[in-house]
C-alpha cells in the first residue's frame, strides 16, 4: 500500500507563456517560504500531464493553484470545488493531447480521486514564449497565499514558516 500525504499543494501552468505559469510560480514562492511535512506536500506541476496522476491519487486532498480565464478583472481570485470547477474546464480529450481535467479523471476511475479545491486567478496577459510573469500577478501572490493557508487551516494542516521567509 502506498503511503498517503494528508493535502498536496499543486501549481500548474505554462511558465513559457507569462502570466500563464502563475501556479508553477506561486507554488515554488510558497516552498520557499513554507516546509514540506509528512502531512503537506507543495508540487510544482508545470504541464506534466500523466505524470502527475501518481502524485494525486496519493493524498487526501489536493489544491490547485492556476490561472482561469474568465471574462473578469485581471488578479480576480476564485475558488471552486471539483465539482464547480468543471463547468469551466474543457472536456476530457485524447491520449495525445493531455489536459489537467483528463489526469483528474483518470484519478476518479482508479478510485482514487482527493478532495479537490481549485485556486484560481484572473490572468493580466499572456504572451508566447515569455517566461516572464507580470508584475501585476505577481503582487498578487500574498492574497493566494492567505487564501491557501485557509484552506490549509480548515483541513487541519498548519504549515511551518521557515526562518528567514
Amino acid at each position: 500500500m502506498m503511503e498517503r500525504n494528508k493535502v498536496t499543494v499543486l501549481g500548474i501552468g505554462n511558465i513559457l507563456m507569462g502570466d500563464e505559469g502563475f501556479g508553477v510560480h506561486f507554488v515554488r514562492w510558497f516552498a520557499g517560504r513554507y516546509a514540506d511535512s509528512s502531512d503537506l506536500h507543495i508540487v510544482d506541476g508545470g504541464t506534466l500531464g500523466y505524470k502527475l496522476l501518481d502524485m494525486i491519487c496519493r493524498c487526501d486532498h489536493l489544491i490547485v493553484v492556476d490561472v482561469l480565464k474568465l471574462d473578469d478583472a485581471p488578479g480576480s481570485l476564485y475558488r471552486f470545488t471539483k465539482q464547480e470547477m468543471e463547468l469551466h474546464m474543457p472536456p476530457p480529450t485524447t491520449a495525445h493531447e493531455v489536459t489537467f481535467p483528463d489526469v483528474l479523471v483518470k484519478s476518479e476511475l482508479l478510485g482514487e480521486a482527493p478532495e479537490t479545491i481549485f485556486l484560481c486567478i484572473v490572468p493580466e496577459q499572456y504572451k508566447e514564449l515569455d517566461m516572464d510573469m507580470s508584475a501585476f500577478l505577481f503582487d498578487k501572490f500574498a492574497d493566494v497565499e492567505k487564501r491557501l493557508l485557509a484552506e490549509l487551516n480548515q483541513i487541519g494542516v498548519y504549515p511551518e514558516r521557515l526562518p528567514d521567509a
